[in-house]
């Protein structure tokens, strides 16, 4: 998620909240930096300080709440507030109990699980030939660039990388292959565990973590004969570009920053040091930076690959995705990674087809007018001359009509929820990004999200899933400007998927991508319309110059 795609919104609280966060506080202000062995939310669970473990001492008053009624924007009576200052001591001691029980793994997910498909409303049936594993398009660079240029690693796993490779080039001369990725090196973004190298989630407090196991997906490649170069640099807790480290940069323009969260998965792609990458999004981590730096993205349907080994930001909208240089070789690593796995509870089991003999002829891709006018959008219109030419039928189509202004809340309370040891321990002031947008601010921020607030947003998602399901039913695939409208919040919040595309370049230091969503769980149609585009207007094989 990147500081331009968050939507302003106003975080209020109840009185209620206002207990727990004045608990909250005061333990807060006077717990010590962690000066023992960095917290491990996947593998242990940090002890609480002394300060969370004693009962708070602050006084509750009736100009307490009378200040927590502004922020909630609700008026109590003085006899109401008599009343619920006689009975809030209750509530305040369950949550000084539960915080003294220890803090939680940062992958345990809460017991309401978001699932993508709606009770009665599948998504269409979608019917493909041809074999998905053909050929893949994958290209390098003849040069490496040197990290001191992007600080797109976090760890590189040299000799590890290179044992493995000499095992799949023996496979390969001894007749087995696994297929199409076997012995294609790739490099991961730094959330997800691979055991006995670190994963540090781009975040000083877990600088040093080393798993113990890998993430599903780094074994499902591994089974796919694909071999782990890197772990690339990840904005600090899956936000922007910024880690322990520094910037990770983009290859056209190395004094930008590579856009976020998986900063390096785009950069070392666009700079042709790997062919493809593994990213994930929550709000935009992979349609951002594959913007910024050129390259193609695959964003899946939410629940498609299982996290299982991945850190947890928001359990109700994490996604794992792939990043490579061409749109087909996004198609092929997903189906390497595509499964189900019990030990993600959002994980689903779904087909996945895609066939790259498929194209766009004869399918319906909607568009909205006016993110396709004026000068701003006028390096656009290419795109729809060439799904023209490639045989789809452009649909246009008006904006959904969803009010998205709550869909913001599940992102930072989750993320707060999850952790909740930074704020409470004071650690977050470790963190090198400190903006008001950035996570130590917006995790304080939440403890004053109001619990009926939070199952309200929940009830408003559900309608937006509604909408959105109903919108997508009109057409097979709608083609957009990477941040048109509220498409990116709202696909990231119903489920839906997204594929990035070069489409062209604003100068030649900026390339320019589009986007293509389609119904959950129909990647391969969001494939094909976006293989089309690229391939008509062949603007997807340019390095950058470094």
């Amino acid at each position: 998620m990147k500081p331009t795609e968050r939507r302003a919104f106003l975080v209020q609280a109840t009185a209620l909240a206002a207990y727990g966060a004045s608990f909250a506080s005061s333990t807060a202000a006077s717990a010590p930096l962690a000066t023992s062995a960095p917290p491990d939310s996947t593998t242990a669970v940090p002890t609480p300080s002394e300060s969370a473990s004693n009962p708070p001492n602050s006084e509750i008053t009736a100009n307490t709440l009378v200040e927590a009624e502004k922020l909630a924007g609700i008026t109590f009576t003085e006899k109401e507030r008599a009343q619920i200052l006689r009975t809030v001591n209750s509530l305040r001691t369950q949550f000084h109990d539960r915080a003294a029980l220890g803090y939680l793994p940062n992958q345990l997910a809460p017991a309401e699980v978001f699932r993508a498909e709606l009770p009665g409303m599948p998504a269409a049936a979608v019917t493909t030939e041809g074999d998905p594993f053909e050929t893949p398009q994958f290209k390098l660079a003849a040069r490496t660039p040197t990290d001191e240029e992007l600080n797109y690693d976090i760890t590189v796993v040299r000799e590890q990388a290179l044992a493995r490779a000499r095992a799949m080039d023996a496979e390969l001369r001894a007749g087995t292959v696994r297929g199409p990725l076997h012995g294609i090196p790739y490099a991961a973004k730094d959330l997800l565990d691979t055991a006995g190298i670190r994963t540090t989630w781009g975040a000083e407090p877990w600088k040093e973590r080393v798993p113990t196991s890998n993430a599903w997906v780094i074994d499902a490649l591994d089974r796919a004969g694909a071999v782990l170069t890197a772990k690339t640099a990840v904005g600090a807790l899956a936000y922007g570009d910024i880690w322990f480290g520094g910037t990770c940069r983009n290859p056209w323009n190395p004094e930008q920053g590579s856009s976020g969260s998986s900063a390096g998965s785009a950069s070392s792609v666009a700079a042709g040091i790997v062919p493809f990458a593994i990213g994930t999004e929550t709000l935009g981590s992979i349609v951002s930076p594959c913007t910024r730096c050129g390259v193609s993205g695959l964003r899946p349907t939410f629940g498609r690959v299982p996290r299982t080994g991945c850190m947890a930001l928001t359990w109700s909208m994490d996604k794992i995705g792939t990043i490579a240089r061409h749109v087909s070789d996004c198609g092929i690593v997903l189906a390497a990674i595509n499964g189900f796995d019990p030990h993600d509870a959002s994980s689903v089991s779904q087909p996945y087809h895609w066939s790259m003999r498929q194209d766009a002829r004869g399918l319906r891709v909607a568009y909205v007018p006016e993110w396709f006018a004026g000068d701003a959008a006028a390096g656009y219109q290419p795109v729809l001359d060439a799904l023209r030419e490639a045989g789809a039928v452009l649909v246009e189509v008006k904006p959904p009509e969803v009010d998205s202004g709550a869909l913001m809340l599940p992102v930072v309370a989750e993320g707060a929820a999850a952790f909740e040891e930074l704020t409470r321990g004071n650690t977050d002031d470790a963190l090198a990004w400190q903006a008001d947008e950035a996570w130590p601010n917006t995790f304080r921020q939440a403890w004053f999200i109001p619990a009926i607030e939070l199952l309200q947003a929940s009830r408003l998602r559900r309608r937006a899933m509604e909408t959105m399901h109903t919108w997508f039913m009109q057409f097979d695939a709608v083609v957009a400007p990477p941040f048109a409208g509220d498409l990116l919040l709202l696909t990231n919040s119903c489920g839906q998927p997204c594929v990035v595309a070069r489409c062209g370049f604003e100068n030649p230091q900026t390339p320019r991508s589009v986007t293509v969503m389609a119904r959950n769980f129909d990647e391969g149609t969001a494939l094909r319309v976006a293989s089309a585009i690229e391939s008509r207007l062949g603007k997807w094989d340019r390095f950058p110059t470094l």
